[in-house]
């Protein structure tokens, strides 16, 4: 079940960073098409219902690498605390969250809203990691703060209120998402990224069964058609696994301030797609909150 991870590390390695770069690329691609697949998805399933299915088959895709990996995991009994919060993070609150917003709000605003993570991570690394905060780096924080406010209220509070609903819940996913990182940084520095993410992934879909259980069991999935499995199938293994694989290997290869602006690449290619399959109509608002926050994520990371 490796070989074709190890077959693809040695090809990009031969490559030099060019192979890294176009691998970024199609890792981008990947997550770009997350927002899109979700919003289609959150159509056809309940928030909850979807969040477990989903975890659920990406838990045991991992729990399998691991185990051909010949990979065990022994968390020392003072990180086991950390591991249950960032296994809380990232299932009960980002992926639930994020599914649950995504009914209520646009592919483009999603990505943009994620898209202000290296914010949220420089803000939450000064706030509990007690790191450096210099007058760039502020600068940036309220340029992406600022621009992620006219995103997430572009149609007023009173035009479309479900719209704003979704906003703000695609926000509550993101904070999740640069806590998780943040606090992340010490578990897989001490057990590695594929470890790390596994256990929290596992634990987190455990956490979430009390939450998803009992709408799953009711939900007919027999009435699903093969379009929305292809759907999940998406969003567990394509997007959970392979798009986290290559992120990680990409970081191994380069510079992360290089990686990241990559990842700056995710809204622009999001709102390309949603426009042509989706039919998706651009704002104004989004356009000047988009550059806005976006300026804001570049100081914020080189200042």
């Amino acid at each position: 079940m490796l070989r074709p991870f190890q077959e693809v590390r040695r090809s990009l390695d031969r490559r030099g960073p060019s192979g890294v770069y176009a691998l970024l690329l199609v890792q981008q691609l990947m997550a770009s098409g997350t927002h899109i697949i979700a919003k289609v998805a959150a159509r056809s399933m309940d928030a909850p219902t979807l969040t477990l299915t989903r975890s659920l088959i990406s838990a045991v895709l991992m729990g399998l690498i691991l185990l051909a990996g010949g990979r065990r995991i022994r968390i020392a009994r003072e990180d086991r605390r950390l591991v249950l919060f960032l296994s809380f993070l990232a299932i009960p609150v980002n992926q639930f969250f994020f599914l649950y917003g995504m009914r209520f709000t646009i592919p483009s605003n999603a990505a943009l809203l994620y898209a202000t993570t290296p914010i949220l991570v420089v803000l939450f690394s000064w706030m509990f990691l007690k790191e450096r905060l210099t007058r760039w780096k502020v600068v940036g924080v309220a340029l992406g703060f600022a621009g992620v406010v006219i995103v997430i209220f572009e149609r007023g509070l009173d035009a479309s209120m479900d719209y704003v609903l979704g906003n703000l819940l695609i926000a509550v996913a993101v904070v999740a998402w640069g806590l998780y990182t943040v606090f992340g940084k010490r578990l897989i520095a001490r057990y590695g990224a594929i470890q790390a993410s596994s256990i929290t992934l596992i634990l987190g879909t455990v956490m979430f069964v009390p939450v998803g259980l009992f709408p799953m069991l009711s939900f007919p999935f027999g009435s699903l058609s093969a379009e929305v499995w292809g759907e999940i199938l998406y969003l567990s293994i394509i997007t959970s696994v392979f798009s986290y694989f290559l992120w990680y290997f990409a970081l191994s290869r380069i510079e992360a301030g290089k990686a990241a602006l990559f990842a700056n690449l995710q809204p622009l290619l999001t709102t390309v797609l949603a426009v042509v399959l989706l039919g998706q109509n651009i704002t104004p608002a989004f356009v000047a909150g988009g550059t806005i926050a976006l300026s804001g994520v570049i100081v914020a990371q080189f200042g």
